[in-house]
């Protein structure tokens, strides 16, 4: 992360994946975090669906949105 709190690196956020991302997960464990205290995944186009799953199944607050690429 950097420290504006955006991903230092555009790289999917599934363990072992290399590939380039395209979409944005914003999710946050409401246990421990606050509405304020979000936390942001990336995800390439295979691994979309898979991540968001594992977060949708714990019954976080999710979405999904296009990784608009840095200038």
């Amino acid at each position: 992360m950097s420290l504006l709190g955006e991903p230092a690196v555009d790289t999917c956020s599934r363990a072992g994946c290399r590939a380039t991302a395209v979409w944005r997960i914003d999710w946050r464990n409401p246990k421990i975090h606050t509405a304020e205290r979000g936390k942001t995944w990336l995800a390439c186009a295979e691994h979309r669906d898979f991540l968001y799953g594992f977060l949708d199944s714990r019954g976080f607050p999710v979405s999904v949105s296009e990784l608009i690429p840095r200038a």
